[in-house]
């Protein structure tokens, strides 16, 4: 989870795409202009050890856009593929 929202900070869309579940991964990752990526905080997990095969990551992601700042919720879906782990899909808490 980390690593992802540290590609997403800098804007890496091939290791976005790199840890991206085949079965739900785009074609391409949009980066919106004017928006930062300044934190994260890890609020709670789900399974995801080394014993797993699925895991849950509920995370903060602080930003800012057009010097606004805002936050992002998310519930994240991980799954092995490969014996990676790699994002499956989330959905957004309002």
């Amino acid at each position: 989870m980390r690593s992802r929202y540290s590609a997403f900070a800098v804007r890496d869309e091939g290791y976005l795409l790199r840890t991206w579940h085949p079965r739900t991964r785009p074609a391409g990752v949009a980066f919106a202009a004017g928006l930062g990526w300044t934190g994260l905080e890890i609020e709670a997990t789900e399974a995801g050890s080394a014993f797993h095969a699925r895991g849950v990551v509920r995370f903060r992601a602080h930003f800012t856009d057009g010097g606004r700042a805002g936050v992002l919720r998310e519930r994240s879906r991980f799954e092995r593929e490969a014996g990676a782990w790699v994002y499956v899909d989330g959905d957004i808490d309002p």
